[in-house]
């Protein structure tokens, strides 16, 4: 047997890619440091933590509008599942954590979808998760975006919008309707 037979395989591992974007980036530098394009792998025994906070938080934003931590990222595993989920907490006391409508109050939490917007303040993350089968590590990789992030965008980016203008996630089924109906 050769050790090209012996040798172990190599594990994916899930990533959260997260596009971030704010009014202020380019003159602030709040996002100074944060590693962008850059896959960071993580422990997932841990909490990520987001905010002020340089001694607490694993991600910083220098902003004195920001609170100490933000919010929290935590991964898990779902009851009969083999990948990795993420559940996200407001940890502010001041301002509410908006994810897609829902919105969390201090210390509200939820399940991350797999693709949704996070948004506080003026900041604006495009959640996207890819998934792997590591369940002792995952990867974070952040975007910088020159321009908002809107609903829309998302909406559009993942869903043709009908002719009516439309533009919703939730699944519908289809309706018959007649060619004069508006």
């Amino acid at each position: 047997m050769s050790s090209f037979e012996d040798a172990d395989t190599e594990e994916t591992v899930t990533c959260l890619q997260m596009t971030l974007y704010h009014p202020g980036l380019l003159q602030t530098g709040i996002f100074h440091s944060i590693r962008f394009c850059h896959r960071e792998k993580l422990s997932s025994s841990g909490v990520v933590k987001f905010g002020r906070n340089a001694s607490i938080c694993h991600y910083t934003f220098l902003d004195k509008q920001v609170s100490r931590v933000q919010f929290s990222l935590q991964p898990f595993k779902d009851f009969g599942s083999s990948v990795l989920s993420f559940e996200i907490k407001n940890m502010s006391k001041k301002t509410s954590l908006i994810v897609d409508s829902r919105e969390l109050g201090y210390l509200n939490k939820m399940k991350l979808p797999y693709r949704c917007m996070v948004r506080f303040g003026d900041y604006q993350f495009l959640m996207e998760k890819e998934d792997g089968e590591s369940l002792d590590f995952f990867e974070t990789q952040f975007i910088l975006s020159p321009r908002p992030l809107s609903q829309e965008n998302i909406c559009a980016a993942t869903n043709p919008v009908p002719e009516n203008g439309n533009c919703s996630t939730r699944s519908t089924s289809p309706t018959e309707m007649d060619e004069n109906e508006a």
